[in-house]
């Protein structure tokens, strides 16, 4: 294994190591339903009832996912007066980390298909 492959790796695993808690957070098919309604929502964000009404779930349970979500840095909060609005940002977020360790997975797995590639040549 060359320097730039194990340099790859260590990438890799720090990249796993780091969004551990969000792949978790986004393996969930509730959380995935959420998370769906959340981008369909505006950037301003969306209350826990609505979410609950749109989901067809009860408000406990959509308010302990979002809490996960919120614990893994899926999604954001910010508080109104005593009323709390859920949504999805590109900022204070995991999605960025998670971009580019997917991005870092894909490009060495094309690395790979290139050098075996070329040794068949």
């Amino acid at each position: 294994m060359d320097k730039e492959c194990q340099k790859r790796i260590a990438h890799i695993t720090s990249g796993f190591h780091t969004c551990k808690t969000a792949f978790t957070a986004i393996g969930d098919e509730t959380r995935q339903v959420i998370l769906l309604i959340l981008i369909q929502s505006e950037r301003s964000g969306i209350r826990v009832n609505e979410i609950a009404e749109r989901a067809h779930l009860t408000r406990p349970s959509v308010s302990h996912h979002l809490q996960i979500l919120k614990v893994a840095g899926i999604v954001d909060m910010r508080k109104e007066g005593t009323k709390n609005y859920y949504y999805i940002s590109a900022d204070n977020t995991q999605w960025k980390q998670v971009k580019q360790l997917i991005d870092l997975i894909y490009d060495s797995v094309i690395h790979l298909q290139k050098e075996e590639e070329e040794r068949h040549l």
